[in-house]
């Protein structure tokens, strides 16, 4: 399960429509792909349908969708929104991670 936090979910409902997405029916797709500074690195997309072996989850009236392989990385992960002076952006709190890089983009287990 992917936890969204009321900042993130404010955020992810604003871009959503700025996009022309649909929050009651369209996904936030969070996945995990190879790069960054610390080996692996957060993908975060918006995508109106499910594929295959995706796991679907809803929190904080956010529907959030992972593929299969991606889940394993991200599970118990709480989605954040950051607007501070260290910079702006979505933060992955990931309690998998056993290292992130200084801008938490990446990370390893």
């Amino acid at each position: 399960m992917i936890k969204v936090s009321d900042i993130a979910k404010k955020k992810v409902i604003e871009l959503m429509a700025d996009d022309g997405f649909d929050t009651s029916k369209d996904f936030v797709r969070v996945g995990v792909k190879s790069g960054g500074c610390s080996g692996l690195s957060y993908d975060l997309t918006f995508d109106k349908n499910q594929a295959e072996g995706d796991k679907i989850f809803e929190d904080n009236d956010v529907k959030i969708i992972v593929d299969k392989k991606s889940f394993l990385y991200l599970v118990g992960t709480t989605l954040e929104y950051s607007g501070g002076l260290n910079g702006t952006g979505f933060v992955f709190n990931n309690p998998n991670a056993n290292r992130t890089c200084g801008c938490g983009e990446s990370f390893s287990l």
